[in-house]
């Protein structure tokens, strides 16, 4: 066994949905500099490129993950796919009593229509290649919740029993699929609780190391779940939360 390898992904295709900014851009430079070539793909084609600039092998690919006939060409088209990995999603923060069914379906198609998607179009063709590795963002809110998190909560823990089921499913294959549940992290998603110091700093506070995440330390939760370093993980969920879901709740007396 050649340890020194375990992160190589020289040779490997990785496609990344949503690489044009936050989370995904990070995941895919971070596979890039470990040798994959990546296929940068978002509905927004000039922050595609823009990621593509930043670093080498790197192609764009616009994709918008709600069309679903786009997702099965894509698949079928941009060739043999060793890795994918997938962060578009969206939330609306309101309580319950006040959500629209608009809102409602807007919130689950992106995060568990287009999710299911992309898991079934790519993991077909990986399943007929004989491999493949499947990685999706969930989030702490599959498992600690909050008020007005209600449709986003209720999506990503939808995405995580997705995936593992979809790990039953193609695992025989050679399939794996994990998901990645990431703490608050700062990206364009959580801009409006970065807007409000009191919220940020309150959240800052949830985590054992008493900070928000970077984008780019999410990077490699992936580059692991992609590699052959997780060669026997699938079905199972990473938490890059900074200790958020070991320490929630928990009460500090005085001294």
């Amino acid at each position: 066994m050649d340890y020194g390898r375990l992160f190589d992904m020289s040779g490997r295709h990785a496609v990344v949905i949503g690489g044009g900014s936050g989370i995904g851009r990070e995941c895919a430079l971070a596979l890039s500099a470990h040798g994959a070539r990546v296929t940068v793909a978002d509905r927004d084609a000039d922050a595609a490129a823009h990621t593509c600039a930043l670093g080498d092998r790197l192609t764009s690919y616009e994709l918008d993950v709600l069309d679903e006939a786009a997702i099965a060409t894509a698949a079928r088209n941009l060739g043999a796919v060793d890795a994918l990995v997938f962060t578009a999603a969206t939330n609306v923060r309101k309580r319950i009593a006040d959500y629209s069914v608009d809102e409602f379906d807007r919130v689950v198609s992106l995060n568990m229509r287009a999710s299911f998607n992309l898991i079934r179009e790519f993991g077909k063709v990986m399943a007929a290649r004989g491999r493949g590795s499947i990685v999706g963002f969930s989030s702490i809110r599959a498992v600690a919740v909050e008020p007005g998190q209600s449709v986003y909560a209720a999506t990503k823990a939808g995405l995580v029993q997705l995936l593992r089921t979809a790990a039953a499913e193609f695992g025989p294959s050679g399939v794996r699929l994990n998901a990645i549940a990431p703490g608050v992290v700062e990206t364009p998603l959580t801009q409006q609780i970065r807007d409000n110091k009191e919220w940020y700093d309150a959240y800052a506070t949830k985590s054992a190391l008493g900070r928000w995440a970077r984008a780019d330390e999410m990077a490699g939760a992936a580059v692991y779940l992609c590699s052959d370093a997780s060669s026997f993980v699938t079905g199972s969920v990473l938490y890059v939360d900074g200790g958020w879901t070991a320490i929630d709740g928990r009460y500090e007396p005085p001294n």
